[in-house]
């Protein structure tokens, strides 16, 4: 499904729009319209609609996983500005080590995940990774499976054929993230 509007993206897995938006602020506080412009490009989109990102921060600050306070803007206006608590910290990396296995079917939840390695355990990278590959491999037998036993015809044997390469793409892009992964340990 094409990401085309912030509605979408929330209907499509709200999780990831909370761990999105909380990872976001990792690095130190930001303004509101920041988190929608770079969330939004992120996700390939030019920014998340205010109806998902305010409701959003809002919860998270009536949760505490987030501050917020007024700052004064270049032009005189007032803006919100809003950082993670060490409560929100905790949650979110609750939820970050919390890879299951529906997670790693999708995309946006792996990568979401290797974005953050340098923060999370590496007990919980290898598992990360490990996941994902089991995903892959059975996403390609499935495939596979699909290639031989239907007449997919020109177009729908060459969509198989792509979806099968870009998993093998991701299977070596793994390999690389193993890699790094050992040189770092060692």
């Amino acid at each position: 499904m094409p990401l085309t509007t912030g509605s979408d993206w929330y209907n499509r897995d709200s999780v990831m729009n909370d761990l999105l938006l909380l990872c976001m602020m990792l690095d130190g506080p930001k303004y509101g319209y920041q988190l929608k412009r770079e969330a939004g490009w992120i996700l390939g989109q030019e920014a998340l609609h205010n109806n998902l990102v305010y409701p959003l921060l809002r919860r998270f600050f009536e949760a505490k996983w987030v501050s917020k306070k007024m700052v004064p803007g270049d032009r005189g206006q007032t803006r919100q500005q809003y950082a993670l608590t060490p409560q929100g910290r905790r949650h979110l990396f609750e939820r970050l080590n919390a890879f299951a296995q529906t997670d790693a079917s999708s995309e946006e939840a792996f990568h979401l995940r290797v974005g953050v390695f340098p923060a999370l355990r590496p007990d919980v990278r290898g598992a990360v990774l490990s996941l994902r590959e089991g995903y892959l491999e059975r996403r390609d037998q499935k495939l596979g499976v699909l290639e031989a036993g239907m007449d997919l015809g020109k177009f729908g044997g060459e969509i198989v054929r792509h979806m099968r390469k870009r998993i093998e793409i991701e299977r070596d892009w793994i390999r690389h993230l193993r890699r790094i992964e050992r040189s770092i340990e060692g």
